[in-house]
């Protein structure tokens, strides 16, 4: 099954039904399935070949979905960025790729190689000029679809090979479990980022012939506005989402009509979890995934929220297991590393064979995530193998947050820890050792320059030295506990 073709069957069925709505702006199923073919065939017509990689680093709209199902149809290759991120992360990636062209904003700086720039006036002009006729380049469900990027224990981000084949298990998967009663008739409400994990929505809404609201950028009082005046039937929101939601004053009192809010990308704090399920009732689904196997692992349904701190059984499609550090699989309440396979899997890293080898180990990929499984199936992680932090829903990779500091005069030594928040997941929070004088005020304003927003401190504090191992390595979870113990003790007094 290719994506166009459910396109192409979701307007044949739906016709005129509004498909997507961005402000006063509607686009119906039969539009945008002229609109995808249009923009598609435009980018044959100015040179790309099936199989080319095609940057996107474009805001929640409309016409990020336009251009993302456009390379779906023309058999080229996505390679979704991230707008929070730096020029030098977007540069990487799209060297790393091998992109050819890039769709951005028109205040974009577009990196040298890079041989097509398409901004909004020339997505129009495409569209406008391109004849309407079907843009249909079949690809083999084992080539290349699109391509995500994720990091290694040292933050280098590695391109993650997604597959047609990877896709079409997702959307069933996201039908079978996670939505399964999504329906026609439905709004869903795109408020993360679509290029992150909100977008993953969008196919199974468009096959259902459910009406997509996006919206441009989350203010919680907005959310709430349009979840309202729309009478939005799902969402997807990260946790810090559900944390804002929750402290606006008018989350009270708003009549909303939600009946699934599904919820991901970090872990949430329970008593966040028990609040929200006070105000909106037991309607929270869990997706557990990361970019070698998109947001298909395991699943908890709302009915299955008392299991406290679980991540929830398989999707039906997905087998998972526990295993220790010689692969050996464990039985229910021992603690080793979580892996599993099914036909969701990324095909490979991007010109990464021997990382793809080590990630493919006796054929099940081997998440880095340490956890356990109960008697009854169910997962539960209770860290990450390679120090990663998940902050707000978005990785942050400790060495990358350290490389930085350790840039600026005067520091010496850098850790990059996360701490327990209730509305972030994790609060990025680092210990220095510094010259004398070093003003940590200073250092956390060069960070800022140099990072997302999503990846700097929230605070810095200095340290006479940092505690390490025998081989001399600084020891990240000494130092975790010890600010997470000095703060229990501070709150308790």
């Amino acid at each position: 099954m290719q994506v166009g073709s459910l396109i192409r069957r979701a307007a044949q069925q739906f016709k005129d039904a509004p498909c997507l709505v961005e402000g006063e702006r509607v686009v119906s199923f039969r539009e945008f399935d002229d609109l995808t073919d249009r923009l598609g065939n435009g980018l044959l017509r100015s040179g790309l070949v099936p199989g080319d990689r095609v940057g996107v680093l474009m805001p929640n709209g409309i016409d990020c979905l336009i251009a993302y199902y456009a390379l779906a149809k023309s058999g080229l290759v996505r390679v979704s960025l991230n707008v929070r991120e730096k020029p030098m992360d977007h540069a990487y990636k799209l060297e790393d790729s091998g992109s050819r062209a890039i769709f951005c904003s028109e205040h974009e700086i577009v990196p040298e190689g890079i041989e097509l720039c398409f901004r909004p006036a020339d997505l129009t002009r495409l569209i406008e000029q391109t004849a309407s006729a079907p843009c249909a380049v079949d690809r083999d469900l084992e080539t290349p679809y699109r391509l995500g990027y994720t990091g290694g224990t040292t933050g280098q981000p590695k391109g993650v090979t997604l597959t047609m084949r990877g896709e079409t298990a997702e959307l069933s998967a996201f039908l079978c479990d996670l939505v399964p009663d999504m329906r026609l008739g439905d709004t869903f409400l795109h408020a993360a980022p679509i290029a992150h994990a909100s977008g993953a929505f969008f196919l199974p809404a468009l096959v259902r012939g459910v009406r997509s609201l996006v919206m441009k950028k989350f203010d919680p009082a907005a959310f709430l506005d349009l979840a309202e005046s729309e009478q939005a039937s799902m969402t997807f929101l990260v946790p810090t989402m559900i944390a804002m939601v929750m402290e606006e004053p008018r989350c009270a009192v708003a009549r909303l009509n939600l009946r699934r809010i599904v919820y991901g990308a970090s872990p949430i704090a329970d008593g966040l979890l028990r609040r929200a399920e006070a105000r909106f009732g037991k309607l929270f689904a869990q997706t557990y995934g990361q970019a070698e196997s998109p947001m298909v692992i395991t699943c908890l349904r709302p009915e299955d929220h008392d299991r406290i701190g679980s991540c929830g059984r398989p999707f039906t499609t997905v087998e998972a297991g526990v295993v220790d550090e010689d692969d050996n699989f464990l039985g229910p309440g021992e603690v080793g590393e979580i892996v599993c396979r099914g036909t969701q899997l990324m095909a490979r890293y991007w010109n990464r064979p021997e990382a793809t080898e080590r990630a493919f180990r006796n054929g099940w990929l081997h998440t880095g995530d340490i956890g356990r499984m109960d008697e009854d199936g169910y997962f539960y992680i209770l860290d990450r193998k390679n120090d990663m932090l998940i902050s707000g829903g978005y990785n942050v990779y400790p060495r990358e947050v350290e490389d930085v500091l350790l840039s600026y005069e005067g520091v010496i030594e850098a850790a990059v820890v996360g701490l327990p928040d209730e509305k972030w997941g994790d609060r990025v929070h680092a210990v220095i050792c510094a010259r004398e004088g070093t003003d940590p005020e200073a250092v956390l304003s060069y960070v800022k320059g140099k990072l997302a927003n999503y990846k700097q401190p929230k605070a810095i504090e200095i340290w006479p030295e940092l505690p390490k191992s025998g081989a001399n390595k600084i020891l990240r979870r000494e130092i975790r506990d010890a600010v997470v113990h000095r703060i229990s003790a501070t709150n308790s007094t």
